[in-house]
């Protein structure tokens, strides 16, 4: 972004910035999302540092999501993840998850890619999802990756698989790589954007914050969803500073204004 737009970009209404946002949106055909903590924090799940309360506010993440510190106490590890799962089945998808759904209908093709292990996405209805990282409610078995069907909550074990290894939650953990395919879609699709909607992420953890850096050089309009500025405010395009549930909606509302009025 050029300094004059950023000047002007400082001095622009909440108003300006919904009818801008429409404005960018009317006409994409091909429009990818980026979304992470935060838009699951609105519906309630903490983030993964913040989920460390409580009985667990004395273990670090190289305790509880590190492959060593699984084999070092699988039940330990499990009855966290656990917990988490159980977390997971009293929350929903927010205002914020279900505009993006909403979005599919003014768009030929728009792409999820999420760093969220949670399915809200999927949940609110979103069709075309790619999970970063994994998702907690998934299992697969610890050695040779096996998809695990109908593995109940409370178990204080992780049960084995029919392989007879130990299953474990089917997500990324820390020094583990991201699944080769979701990687190479995600960037497939960043380059391919002709604009990518940014939302609820810090822009830190990699090699998902390098999504947008992707897409801007291949040409693509940003437009960045936070409360919070973040190193991808920078190269966006529109910086909207507010909670998406709050914002998302009202910028579906200013495209369709935007449709009827054209």
């Amino acid at each position: 972004m050029s300094e004059a737009s950023k000047s002007k970009g400082r001095f622009m209404t909440t108003e300006d910035r919904l009818k801008s946002a429409a404005a960018y949106l009317s006409g994409v055909k091909r429009l990818s999302v980026l979304s992470g903590a935060g838009i699951s924090k609105e519906s309630g799940i903490p983030t993964f540092r913040e989920a460390q309360t409580g009985l667990w506010a004395n273990y670090d993440p190289e305790t509880l999501a590190t492959q060593q510190g699984f084999l070092n106490d699988p039940s330990l590890v499990w009855r966290w993840y656990d917990s988490r799962r159980q977390r997971l089945a009293e929350v929903a998808p927010n205002n914020g998850h279900r505009a993006l759904v909403d979005l599919e209908e003014w768009v030929e093709e728009l792409t999820v890619i999420t760093q969220n292990v949670d399915g809200l996405h999927a949940l609110a209805g979103s069709s075309r999802v790619i999970e970063l990282h994994g998702n907690i409610s998934k299992i697969k078995c610890f050695e040779a990756s096996h998809p695990a069907q109908n593995v109940p909550l409370g178990l204080n074990e992780p049960p084995l698989c029919h392989c007879g290894s130990l299953l474990r939650p089917d997500v990324v953990w820390f020094g583990e790589a991201l699944p080769e395919f979701e990687l190479s879609r995600a960037m497939q699709i960043s380059r391919e954007s002709e604009l990518m909607l940014v939302i609820g992420t810090s822009g830190l953890v990699h090699p998902a914050a390098s999504l947008p850096y992707q897409a801007k050089q291949h040409g693509a309009i940003i437009l960045e969803v936070n409360p919070n500025r973040t190193p991808i405010t920078e190269i966006a395009d529109l910086f909207l500073q507010s909670p998406s549930a709050e914002i998302l909606p009202a910028i579906i509302s200013n495209l369709k204004d935007l449709k009827v009025r054209t």
